[in-house]
């Protein structure tokens, strides 16, 4: 049985990684990571708002400043909050570089073209293998089309582009107008891999203190259906690996994702639950799962339950959508 795929170029035993997440903190989390047979290690995401205001030495300045304005006090961590800084960052990719021998893929999160996307370059010099791009973005001003949003998107991935030879995979929101193209667009550019999809989080309101307050909340299987249903629209239409991030907690989830076309299975909160040794779980869950429904290989598995095997997709998602709404009977 042969559980090999390819994601980013990479050769991979299996599909399943755990993805960006603080478990990379710990070198012996990472140590027990790969003990545990990840293909792969996602580290957890540099942020463009850390790289700017270390380049501009403005955190002390600002922690002093924010006390004044009761409004801007909970907009942005203070530098201690970030799990690590710029330097610390670089560092942590050496680190585990000499640690363990499986693939390592640094995070570099932000919005706009600027100064940190220089930081692109120092992150291939540290050794990563590749870079995952997570341009999470709420767009807030009414103003602002989705024209914009996209451009100034594409523009971000076209200068990190130009940076770097590594590897780059983009991790995407499912809530763009017409994501399909948009995707297109991304693998047009040079993107080596798409991530379906960054989880946004909504946060809560405190009426007591009149504050908004960040909230956390583990992911569940039922959010793998998004995921599964843009997986298959897209599996065939772009030259890009395809990853599943949100959603995968047992082995059944990684075997639908690896059907719908995912080249790669991100796991994270499964983890957090229940520790570095459920990879083990899932990787022989599939393996278990393969050898009962006679599947030899991922390859043989991989994309055929996609939309590329309907003739009209869009009558597909048009039937699907009808016989959801027939289900519930009063």
């Amino acid at each position: 049985m042969n559980l090999e795929t390819t994601y980013l170029g990479l050769k991979l035993p299996h599909p399943i990684m755990p993805g960006a997440s603080p478990m990379v903190d710990n070198l012996d989390t990472v140590r027990q990571l790969e003990d545990a047979g990840a293909a792969a290690i996602v580290m957890h995401s540099l942020f463009e708002e850390q790289l700017i205001r270390d380049q501009e030495a403005a955190f002390q300045h600002e922690a002093a400043m924010a006390e004044s304005f009761a409004e801007a006090t909970s907009f942005f961590p203070n530098q201690e909050d970030y799990h690590l800084g710029p330097d610390k960052y670089l560092e942590r990719i050496r680190s585990i570089k000499e640690a363990v021998k499986i693939p390592v893929i640094a995070s570099l999160n932000g919005t706009r073209i600027g100064g940190w996307i220089d930081h692109a370059k120092m992150i291939e010099q540290a050794g990563a293998d590749a870079l995952e791009l997570n341009l999470y973005y709420v767009a807030t001003d009414p103003a602002e089309s989705g024209d914009e949003v996209e451009s100034r998107t594409l523009d971000v991935l076209r200068a990190v582009r130009n940076a770097i030879k590594i590897p780059i995979a983009v991790k995407l929101s499912p809530f763009y107008s017409s994501l399909a193209h948009f995707a297109t667009q991304v693998d047009a550019l040079g993107a080596n891999g798409l991530v379906l999809f960054n989880r946004f989080y909504q946060p809560d309101i405190d009426p007591e203190n009149l504050e908004t307050v960040p909230k956390l909340e583990l992911s569940n299987s039922a959010e793998l259906r998004l995921r599964l249903r843009w997986l298959g629209i897209l599996h065939g239409n772009v030259r890009s690996s395809l990853a599943c991030s949100g959603g995968v907690h047992r082995a059944v989830d990684v075997v639908k994702s690896i059907m719908a076309g995912a080249d790669a299975v991100q796991v994270v909160s499964s983890l957090l639950h229940f520790g570095p040794k459920h990879i083990h779980t899932l990787v022989d869950g599939l393996k278990f799962w393969m050898e009962q429904h006679e599947f030899e290989s991922v390859a043989q598995m991989k994309g055929n339950m996609s939309l590329r095997h309907c003739p009209d997709p869009a009558a597909y998602e048009r039937a699907n959508y009808l016989k959801v709404l027939q289900i519930w009977k009063v």
